[in-house]
């Protein structure tokens, strides 16, 4: 079930990616670069940090071909995405859900520590957002607004503490999908953010 979920999940976020493209006028192969790392970024990201090599999509090309397909095929139907958004938003939040048990999962098999692993998964579920944003040049929205990483963060605690208490296998999986479903939903309808910082230094040395 995670591998359907997961195909579905970066198909997901190339889209979101080639969305990014377009708000900064990029041309088609910035489109289809900006799809594929905001999808497999991610995953990148925690295969370098953690040593698991060789990066998984380099194992598997139908990645490259699902996710750069899907930033393609955004372009042409970009116009209906506003009425579409609803159903992106969740395939988003289970993008998020997916990407950050997959993540947990990999740290696991190699063995690390709990805290690497639940920063696997976090890393894992948001990374490739975070790239998006930086090459489109904008403040990384997963850090800015409703809950999106705290909601990984729960998600990789609740996912771990069912396989401590061995629980179903199939309830591992579909009781953190509920929850940070659930939560991230209720965070966009309900704006649910945690508190914001802001420094001025003109404001501190008044």
């Amino acid at each position: 079930m995670l591998t359907y979920i997961f195909v579905i999940a970066i198909t997901a976020e190339a889209m979101s990616g080639a969305l990014a493209a377009g708000r900064r006028n990029m041309d088609l192969f910035g489109v289809a670069l900006i799809a594929f790392i905001t999808a497999l970024g991610g995953g990148t990201v925690r295969d370098m940090l953690l040593g698991n090599y060789p990066v998984t999509w380099t194992q598997h090309p139908f990645y490259i071909y699902i996710t750069i397909g899907a930033g393609l095929f955004t372009i042409i139907i970009a116009k209906y995405m506003r009425k579409l958004n609803r159903i992106f938003l969740l395939v988003d939040a289970m993008g998020l859900v997916a990407f950050t048990i997959i993540g947990c999962n990999v740290a696991m098999k190699l063995d690390y520590t709990l805290p690497v692993v639940v920063m696997a998964g976090i890393i894992t579920g948001i990374f490739g957002g975070i790239l998006r944003d930086i090459m489109c040049n904008r403040t990384p929205l997963v850090l800015r607004h409703e809950l999106y990483a705290s909601v990984s963060f729960i998600v990789a605690n609740f996912y771990l503490l069912l396989i401590y208490f061995e629980v179903d296998e199939n309830l591992t999986l579909v009781l953190p999908f509920i929850v940070g479903l659930s939560l991230r939903m209720a965070a966009l309808k309900w704006k649910w953010s945690l508190p914001v910082f802001t420094y001025s230094p003109d404001r501190w040395d008044n």
